[in-house]
């Protein structure tokens, strides 16, 4: 499938995830993460490897994607001071969502780094600023782009708006840009959903999130 697939359809699970973010805009980003499913809670083990994982596709790519979407600027944090990658990278290594929207979220690497190729000779991470911004406004213009982009700018506000201890708003960092007052109780340790005994293990030893994609493998995805 190619990006520009005219008989592409929106999923219903994106479906729903847009109804969820429109909620979030009408509640104006403060009570509406509560209605979030959250990731489980982010450890040192975690983080080793996704420094390790992001060394390569998809998550090399995928990071470079939610800098660009939010980047760092002079009046507020941006997707890497958030941890974006690492609230989507626990995100899909251990909550039980719908397999068809990790496979959608990796298919849309290969989708973007085929027509980079095509257009510029080079795979996104590779561009310059002013390049990652034609390409995503291209893919933007078709369905499956658009949405594929729409599910990364979400991630991108659950990263801003969740407790730091599922691996995204270090600090609270999102939230005082926000002036937002976090819920209470926040997890803490010993109280933190993998510390809670009998917890249920949802996945199967992480299998999607420690799959390495090749290049290769992204494009024929």
């Amino acid at each position: 499938m190619s990006v520009f697939d005219p008989k592409y359809k929106t999923p219903s699970w994106l479906r729903a995830k847009l109804s969820r973010r429109n909620l979030l805009k009408s509640a104006a980003g403060a009570s509406a993460v509560a209605a979030m499913p959250k990731a489980l809670a982010w450890t040192a083990e975690k983080q080793s490897k996704l420094l390790s994982l992001k060394k390569s596709d998809p998550w090399l790519t995928l990071d470079a994607v939610l800098i660009h979407l939010l980047p760092s600027s002079p009046t507020g944090p941006g997707a890497e001071d958030i941890q974006a990658l690492a609230y989507l990278f626990n995100v899909v290594d251990e909550q039980p969502i719908d397999e068809a929207e990790e496979q959608f979220i990796f298919n849309g690497v290969g989708w973007l780094n085929g027509f980079s190729e095509s257009e510029l000779k080079q795979p996104f991470v590779a561009l310059t600023q002013a390049q990652k911004e034609q390409i995503l406004r291209k893919i933007s213009g078709s369905r499956a782009g658009h949405n594929w982009i729409n599910t990364l700018i979400n991630y991108v506000y659950e990263a801003m708006l969740s407790p730091p201890a599922y691996g995204g708003n270090p600090d609270g960092i999102g939230w005082q840009w926000l002036e937002h007052q976090s819920g209470f109780p926040l997890p803490a340790k010993g109280k933190r959903f993998y510390e809670i005994p009998g917890r249920h293990k949802q996945r199967v030893n992480n299998r999607i999130a420690v799959k390495n994609l090749t290049p290769e493998e992204t494009r024929k995805a």
